[in-house]
This record gives C-alpha cells, sequence and structure tokens, in this order.
C-alpha cells in the first residue's frame, strides 16, 4: 500500500465502502463533516461487529478558519440503572439486556457536527450508501466472518433479532456470503425523512425505546428525550511539533496526549529504535497509570485533564519516574473496546477526525427488531459500587476508550488520525504520529509498519508486551535485556488496531493512509 495523494478531498476508514461513500459525497461538493458522517451511517451497515447507531461518537473538527471544535455523542446510564437492578451481580453483565444501560450518543454526535457546518447536501443524500448497503447486502470480509463465527455461541441465545440477522440460516455467515439488514436500511430512510432528532424523540425514538423495554434494558424514552451532545472544548498540549488535540473526559485522550508530551521531552534519535520504542512503552505506563486513577465522567472528576497538561511539574514528575534503560513494572487493569476511527478532509481546508463504537463486538448483542440496531454495552464497564471511578449511577457518562486525535504541526500541517483498539489506542497514536511527525516516515508506511501493545485489547487477554515480527532483530533483544516482557506475534496482526491517518500541507495536498490490516482504504477526491 502507498500513501494516496489528491487536492480536492480524501477520505479514509476502516472499510473501503465507507471510504468510498465519504469521497462520493466529496466529489459532489460536500464538506469533511458531511463526508464523515456519510462514512460513519455506512460503517453502521457494512461494519456492525466494530461500530453502529447503537453507540457512541466522538469528534474533532479543524476548521478553514483554523478553529478545533469537539463533539461529545457519549449517552449516560438509564435513570433505572441503579445498583438495585444488579443486586446479588459482582459485576454489569458484559451482553443481554442489562448490559444495554447507556443511550446512544453517535447520532445525536452527527447532528451536532451538521449544525452550522457550511456543507447543503440532504441528510438523505448523506444516508444513501448506508441504506444501499443495508438494505441489498454487503459481502462479509474475512475479519467480521471471524469474529461472527468467535462470537457467536454467546450471542445467538440473546433476547432480539441477533440470530434472524446475523446468523439467518442457523450459523454464522462465512467470508463472501451476503449480510442483508433490511430493518436498519429502513431507519435509515426514516432518519433522512424525520431528521437526526427522531432518534431520540418522535415515532423512530418510540419505536427504539419499545424494543428495548421488551427485551429488559433499563433504557426508556425519557432517557432518550433527555440526550444530548456535548461540545467541550478539546484537550490540547503544545510540544515541539506544534499543537495536539484530543477529546477531553470521559474519554482516555488525556492519556494520548500524556504519552506524546513525555515523549517530546526524551530523546530518541531514529524511528524503531530502542529509545523510540522503550521511551514510548514507559510513557504508556505513566500516562495509564494517571488515567486510571484520575479519568472517567467528567462530572465526577477530582482533577482537570487540561490543567494537568498544561502543569509542568506534573510532566516532569512522571519524566522523573521514567527510567531510559529499564522497563518499570507492569500490568495494569486493561480496557477493552472494538472501534472504528474515520477521518475526512475536504479542498476547503476542514479536517475532520472522528471515532465510534457499541464497545464489544456488536455490543451488547441486543439486536432491536423495530430498527436493526445494534445496541451498545458501553455501560458494562461500570463499577458496581456506591461512589468512585466509574462507579454505575443514573445519568453518569462511562469511561470511555474511544480518543480522536488530530494535531496542527508547526509547519502547517494538519493531521487527523486514530485507530480502532481499547487499551491499544494511545499507543498506536503514539507509533503513527511519532514516526512521521518526528522521524519524517511516510504517513503510509507509519501505519504499515510493525506496532506493539503494552497490555490487554481487542481479541487478546494478555498483558505482555506484544511486538509485531518484522522490527531489527536487535530491538527484541534490548527489550528483553531491559526487562520487558515481550511476546513476539505475527506481522500485521489484528490485535494492533485499525488504524487510518490524513495529512492537509499548506499548498493544500492531502495525503491519506489506511492500515493493511483492516479492510479499509484512503479514497482520493
Amino acid at each position: 500500500m502507498k500513501t494516496v495523494t489528491s487536492h480536492q478531498g480524501m477520505a479514509t476508514s476502516p472499510h473501503f465502502l465507507a471510504s468510498r461513500a465519504g469521497r462520493s459525497v466529496l466529489a459532489e461538493g460536500g464538506t469533511a463533516v458531511e463526508a464523515c458522517v456519510a462514512m460513519a451511517a455506512t460503517l453502521s451497515a457494512v461494519y456492525p461487529h466494530m461500530t453502529g447507531i447503537g453507540g457512541d461518537g466522538f469528534w474533532l473538527i479543524h476548521g478553514p478558519d483554523g478553529t478545533v471544535r469537539s463533539i461529545h455523542g457519549c449517552g449516560g446510564a438509564a435513570a433505572k440503572a441503579e445498583l438495585s437492578l444488579y443486586a446479588g451481580m459482582k459485576s454489569v453483565p458484559w451482553r443481554g439486556p442489562l448490559a444495554a444501560n447507556t443511550v446512544a450518543g453517535t447520532v445525536s454526535a452527527w447532528q451536532a457536527a451538521l449544525e452550522g457546518d457550511a456543507g447543503a447536501l440532504p441528510l438523505a443524500r448523506l444516508l444513501r450508501d448506508a441504506v444501499a448497503h443495508a438494505r441489498d447486502g454487503v459481502a462479509v470480509t474475512a475479519g467480521g466472518a471471524a469474529i461472527a463465527a468467535a462470537k457467536g455461541v454467546e450471542l445467538r441465545d440473546l433476547p432480539g433479532d441477533y440470530r434472524h440477522v446475523f446468523e439467518p440460516d442457523g450459523r454464522p455467515l462465512t467470508e463472501g456470503e451476503i449480510l442483508r439488514q433490511p430493518a436498519l436500511a429502513e431507519t435509515f430512510l426514516r432518519l433522512g425523512r424525520e431528521g437526526l432528532d427522531s432518534f431520540y424523540s418522535g415515532n423512530l425514538a418510540a419505536d427504539i425505546a419499545q424494543d428495548l423495554e421488551r427485551l429488559g434494558s433499563p433504557i426508556s424514552g425519557a432517557d432518550l428525550r433527555d440526550h444530548r451532545a456535548t461540545r467541550p472544548a478539546p484537550l490540547k498540549v503544545t510540544t515541539g511539533q506544534g499543537t495536539l488535540y484530543n477529546a477531553a473526559p470521559p474519554t482516555q485522550g488525556a492519556a494520548s496526549l500524556l504519552i506524546l508530551a513525555l515523549f517530546d521531552r526524551m530523546r530518541a534519535d531514529a524511528a524503531d529504535g530502542f529509545d523510540h520504542l522503550h521511551g514510548l512503552i514507559e510513557a504508556t505506563k505513566q500516562a495509564f497509570l494517571w488515567r486510571d486513577r484520575h479519568c472517567g465522567d467528567p462530572a465526577m472528576m477530582e482533577r482537570d485533564a487540561q490543567a494537568v497538561l498544561d502543569d509542568p511539574a506534573t510532566l516532569d514528575g512522571m519524566l522523573a519516574a521514567i527510567d531510559a534503560t529499564r522497563a518499570a513494572p507492569w500490568p495494569q487493569p486493561g480496557q477493552w473496546g472494538d472501534t472504528a476511527w474515520f477521518g475526512a478532509a475536504d479542498g476547503r481546508g476542514q479536517v475532520v477526525s472522528c471515532i465510534q463504537s457499541t464497545y464489544f463486538e456488536f455490543g451488547s448483542g441486543l439486536v432491536l427488531p423495530r430498527t436493526g440496531i445494534v445496541w451498545q454495552n458501553r455501560g458494562a464497564s461500570f463499577r458496581l459500587a456506591k461512589d468512585g471511578w466509574n462507579a454505575l449511577k443514573p445519568g453518569r457518562k462511562p469511561f470511555h476508550t474511544l480518543n480522536p486525535a488530530l494535531a496542527v504541526l508547526r509547519d502547517g500541517r494538519i493531521m487527523a488520525y486514530g485507530t480502532m483498539g481499547g487499551e491499544g489506542q494511545p499507543q498506536t497514536q503514539a507509533a503513527i504520529f511519532t514516526r512521521h511527525a518526528y522521524f519524517d516516515v511516510d504517513l503510509q508506511k507509519a501505519i504499515s509498519r510493525p506496532r506493539w501493545l503494552l497490555g490487554r485489547t481487542w481479541g487478546d487477554v494478555s498483558t505482555t508486551l506484544k511486538i509485531e515480527e518484522g522490527f531489527d532483530e536487535t530491538l527484541y533483544a534490548d527489550l528483553v535485556a531491559a526487562g520487558h516482557a515481550v511476546e513476539r506475534i505475527a506481522g500485521r496482526s489484528a490485535m494492533m488496531g485499525h488504524a487510518g491517518a490524513l495529512v492537509r500541507h499548506p499548498d493544500g495536498r492531502l495525503d491519506g493512509a489506511s492500515d493493511p490490516r483492516s479492510d479499509g482504504e484512503a479514497a482520493a477526491w
């Protein structure tokens, strides 16, 4: 794969059909925001194991005027999601009705992004490809088939339409077979006719609420009506490369920025050498320690994430805890999450970084019969405790691994980048950004080259330092000698996430790249 270059528009996502949906919007004069709405909807139809309109979403938008705004489509816990609902349980179930305990915020984020945007394409046009792929069907990819086969046992007997939609012949669909979702297609048609707010009020919302109640979820119509997307200030940190942005809590965006802020204070002479990897891995440990102590619903946090990023003493203290030659003890508890990152840039100078998810593969496993929506299980991450970090409370926002990244570099380039992968998201972001921005590695190569992962991520439970094959042989030995618990894995493993990136140059040239570990592409206009 090579870096794709154009000057009128660029769209990249982890599924090629979604990327092409974004490109077609750009080709019709649509904005990058409109292209991302089209990609987000299409991903719901063609990538339902990773994302959908029954989940949450986060946006960073760099405007042609240079402003950066943030949108959080993050749903809170249902009013009925109290500790008494889970009496006798040690934790919230990962699957099923009681896992579907938070409102889905993705559609509200689309609406907030489109409000005030310069785009003029009708909403029905933006949803056109999603309608077609859900109605007419899409060929199941190898990755999608593998996940469906692996998760079928725990999902097919849940209440709702999972078996009907995803196992129509009594077994998981295999690679190349056609997945059709007619109820979801009709839902997209209704959104196009009635408007995105119909997801939260009106007849569509009533159908959603009735299905959720019938299936045993605590989410009510009132919970849907009360939901609003929010527009918090994005987190930012200034480094020698420029100003880096990410999403504020309840996401782990602060951890992503802390890793890069700490690395900026280190010395590394070349990409993919010991100093590069060891430095980022040890910075990751410090960032995750802070994240796991402090990060969650901002209304419940005792420390302000932006204040931490702005405090040189705090950063210096974290840096002082890092040994440039030895690995600090690990592990800490990991975070899960399946996700889809996507981005777009248009000829006007708008650059968008988006990420959305239903948390686990197929979320809670509830597929709503009336609407075909796969509902998230993000609230399964809540702790069944009266107080403290991520404790379950009605209305509370759950901690999110989701975090879209964007950077305005000193030379005028604008870079949007991100990935799926739970704990791996900040680490893969750091690998891509440092390779490209610090060491001038070609954008596609920055994504395609071997990567690493400290701790647990999508599809894996071990907490070792997992490193793909393909690095210089001496690197593995040097990391082991430094005390890292190295586990070598096959190259281009899906465990490392499905990343993407695009760059807008000062002269208007656009570069795009997609991960060979995914089913995606960078589609240029």
